[in-house]
């Protein structure tokens, strides 16, 4: 069984996945800048009518809720990520480094960059969780 992305679905396996990985518990043990916002942007073409925010509440390694939100509750994080689908999708895959393209600006970051990159490891493990997940892509249904 596959979730698509973005969806209350995939938020739920995506924390499942979070939990069961104990390289992020242990390389976001000190995060404590609260929670953080993926923002997938509007795309009628692949029928995503609106920007989604997927609301990552994370604290010290531990990821305490994952919600779909509204793109302006996700504007209300700390760190609000935000880019197009196919960005998202490339993440993902791993073809995409999300530090890499906040600096390049394939990315949107509101927030504190040295605060990001402190945290590369704890990156690295957000993105290696979703790859575990069982994704069905909006644009290749």
């Amino acid at each position: 069984m596959s979730f698509t992305f973005p969806s209350a679905e995939w938020a739920t396996d995506y924390k499942r996945k979070l939990d069961e990985n104990p390289a992020y518990r242990e390389a976001a043990a000190a995060w404590t800048f609260g929670p953080i916002a993926l923002v997938i942007k509007g795309d009628a073409a692949i029928g995503l009518a609106e920007d989604v925010g997927l609301f990552l509440d994370i604290d010290r390694g531990v990821c305490r809720d994952i919600k779909v939100v509204s793109r302006s509750d996700a504007d209300k994080a700390p760190f609000c990520i935000a880019g197009e689908y196919s960005r998202w999708k490339s993440v993902i895959r791993k073809e995409l480094d999300p530090i890499k393209a906040m600096m390049q600006k394939k990315l949107e970051l509101k927030g504190q960059m040295t605060t990001i990159v402190k945290y590369v490891n704890a990156s690295r493990e957000l993105v290696e969780s979703a790859t575990r997940v069982p994704t069905q892509f909006l644009d290749e249904k």
